[in-house]
């Protein structure tokens, strides 16, 4: 197996994948090349984030790219762990059935992408298949358009490699009994095309009572070299997701996790689930015109259906009834499709004594969503909410159970409607960008976005059709100067919007749709510098201004709306320190406060630690031998807006170890939270805090063809 060095990758926060001796190669030596230049330019023959041919050292902004090596190299096995290991972001909860990030102290479950394509519905992302992660942080509409409020995540997926024949295969089992099998393999179909073909199975396991589940998904790929300029990327991917769901533990009289219930599952074993099919079709056609002139166009369709239903913990008095919890429900679904039609130019252009890269395109979404929720519905207290005896396990199965008085008590999830909505979403917009290189040292991005977002809402429930148009043109503002080759110090400006109807679509009812989309700005300046090839350093600091929706303390159905201040700093030094030592250390401070109409409150936003780090080495201690070792770290947090409930701090300790067999076959064992310590990573309301994984381990074998 030859040695990988991926030196650009340098540039950016969470950029290199574990290089030198192991960087696991998933192809030949060209494909290697082909993703170093990748990570130099931010627009290459694949669909991403920037959509420009911007080196990463002249972006002003905060962003990280996690590759497919690395995913491999730490065991990462979902979006959580990748965050785990980012600075400036980290992991909410999502009710126990979809990814949620917490972009700067701002919570999103829909500012997802995929090979630069909105995918907003709320479930979790596979990483079988990927090419790499981007994770950029900031406020920033112009590329995006609405919503990206504190930040976004792209997933880069695999494309076919002409000329080339590999197949790669893993297998993982950890200590759980998790199981997962996944295949890589491209076929050179001629000349002029490839056929790539990534599928994956998991078997679900982790330490709770009740946690199972399967997921499992493909995707066939085709590309076709249409001429000398012209590229075009066809790809079609089906997802199906089965688990159960855990929304973890009740906080107490102190407002921390009880931890005497850390072995307790307050759900039904039977009904807290959730299932998802979801059928996405991707194409993508890249022109060159001439050498300073490309354009690329993409067409996006996902079809998406999901069901979950759960009970959860919604009150909990530990002084005045301890062993006693009230459990509130409801079964929800969401049926979507999403069309995304979206084109762009890029045009390098000299012009009055400076070099100009302009980026100019058009984006157009037509979206359908259904969804409703009924609530549960007790037939003893007539109401979504009853009170039972806390045991191990709770006396509840199929929705029938015995109340903390003693009663026989049946759910029906038919009996209370809350909400029914039919949903049309309509969006246009335009946006135009120019990277002006006033001189070799200094560069300057100005640019604008205009949206046309229309939304319509049958409310079946009220019998009520509500419509709302937002139009609105957000700006973003740069300045790269760099002093040396090596360096830069930016400052950038950037807004976005979220509409009113929130992420999901469904709060427009009532009064909702009389009050205006709801804003965030940032400003950051930072810098980065490449101490040499394969190791560097980045920094920023930032301030982002919000106005959103937020769960409400005392109902986590309904939505509160809280404007704050936030204000951080984040740093990475990342790279080959010897040719057998390689770090990734990051570290984020944030700070915050509530604000309302009287000025600020002396309350911190939820979700919202001070204090973030994390350190990951690679040690290549011979020429088949590597040892890993990772530690993550994060600061008291509070549960909920009122700061009355608070995730303690924890510090984790992770490990692998790597040997090559082979040059063809690799056996590798990843430990997860290697001192066994307690802890609860996350939340989603005051009585619903995740208990963290224990210690565990994962051995994995890849092999290649």
């Amino acid at each position: 197996m030859k040695p990988v060095s991926i030196s650009l990758f340098g540039f950016t926060s969470l950029t290199l994948a574990v290089a030198a001796p192991f960087a696991y190669a998933q192809s030949p030596d060209h494909e290697i090349e082909e993703i170093v230049i990748q990570g130099q330019f931010l627009y290459r023959d694949q669909v991403n984030a920037l959509r420009t041919p911007t080196p990463i050292l002249d972006v002003p902004q905060s962003l990280s790219i996690v590759t497919a090596e690395q995913i491999t190299q730490q065991g990462f096995t979902s979006i959580g762990d990748i965050i785990n290991y980012t600075p400036g972001v980290n992991n909410s909860q999502g009710e126990g059935h979809r990814d949620a990030i917490v972009f700067r102290g701002v919570r999103s479950t829909a500012d997802f992408f995929i090979d630069g394509a909105r995918d907003d519905v709320q479930y979790y992302r596979p990483l079988y298949n990927l090419e790499q992660v981007e994770i950029l942080r900031g406020p920033n509409a112009l590329l995006f358009g609405r919503g990206g409020t504190g930040g976004i995540l792209n997933r880069v997926t695999k494309k076919g490699v002409i000329g080339d024949d590999f197949t790669n295969y893993q297998a993982g089992i950890n200590s759980f009994g998790e199981h997962s099998i996944q295949v890589d393999s491209n076929f050179d179909t001629g000349d002029n095309s490839a056929f790539r073909i990534n599928a994956f199975y998991e078997g679900l396991e982790n330490h709770r009572d009740f946690y199972d589940g399967e997921r499992f998904g493909i995707n066939p790929t085709g590309r076709f070299q249409l001429g000398s300029a012209t590229t075009l990327d066809l790809s079609y991917e089906y997802v199906d997701h089965e688990r159960f769901i855990d929304r973890g533990i009740p906080t107490g009289s102190d407002g921390r996790p009880v931890e005497a219930f850390e072995e307790i599952v307050f759900g039904d074993p039977d009904l807290n689930s959730n299932e998802l099919q979801a059928h996405l079709f991707r194409a993508a056609l890249q022109h060159e015109f001439s050498a300073n002139l490309k354009g690329n166009f993409s067409a996006f369709y996902g079809d998406y259906d999901k069901l979950y239903q759960n009970f959860y913990p919604s009150a909990y008095d530990q002084e005045n009834s301890p062993f006693e919890v009230t459990l509130d429900g409801y079964i929800d679904t969401t049926v979507r499709d999403n069309l995304i039609l979206s084109g762009n130019i890029i045009w390098e252009v000299e012009g009055g004594g400076v070099n100009h890269t302009i980026i100019a395109g058009a984006e157009y979404i037509d979206t359908s969503s259904d969804q409703d929720r009924y609530n549960s519905f007790w037939n003893t207290t007539v109401d979504d909410n009853e009170t039972f005896a806390i045991t191990r396990p709770l006396v509840l199965t199929g929705g029938v159970g015995v109340n903390a008085l003693g009663q026989q008590t049946s759910n029906d999830y038919l009996a209370d409607l809350n909400d029914d909505t039919r949903v049309g979403v309509d969006v246009r917009s335009f946006y135009v960008q120019d990277e002006i290189e006033i001189s070799e040292k200094l560069d300057v991005i100005i640019g604008a976005r205009y949206d046309s977002f229309d939304i319509d809402v049958f409310n079946v429930v009220a019998n009520e059709r509500r419509s709302r148009t937002d139009n609105e043109v957000t700006p973003r503002a740069g300045l790269v100067y760099k002093p040396i080759e090596t360096v830069s110090l930016y400052a950038s400006y950037s807004e976005t919007f979220l509409p009113r109807s929130g992420e999901q679509f469904a709060n427009i009812n009532g009064n909702n749709n009389q009050l205006d989309p709801n804003t965030f700005t940032n400003q950051e300046a930072g810098i980065k510098w490449d101490f040499r090839p394969g190791f560097s350093f980045t920094a920023a600091v930032f301030e982002i201004e919000q106005s959103s929706p937020q769960v409400a303390d005392n109902n986590p159905e309904t939505l509160d709306v809280i404007d704050s201040e936030i204000t951080g700093f984040e740093a990475q030094l990342q790279g080959q320190v010897t040719d057998s030592w390689y770090i990734s250390a990051g570290y984020s401070n944030l700070d915050g406060e509530q604000v309302d109409r009287t000025g600020p409150t002396g309350l911190r936003p939820r979700e919202l630690p001070e204090n973030m780090f994390s350190l990951w080495n690679t040690f290549q201690i011979s020429s088949r031998l590597g040892l890993g070792l990772g530690v993550t770290h994060q600061d008291d947090s509070y549960i909920n807006n009122s700061n009355t409930a608070l995730l303690p701090s924890y510090t984790r300790v992770d490990a692998a170890a790597f040997y090559d067999i082979s040059e063809d076959l690799r056996i590798q064992l990843n430990i997860e939270n290697a001192t066994d310590e307690l802890y609860f990573p996350s939340s989603h309301s005051t009585h619903q805090a995740t208990v963290g994984r224990p210690l565990n381990a994962r051995l994995t074998i890849t092999t290649m063809f």
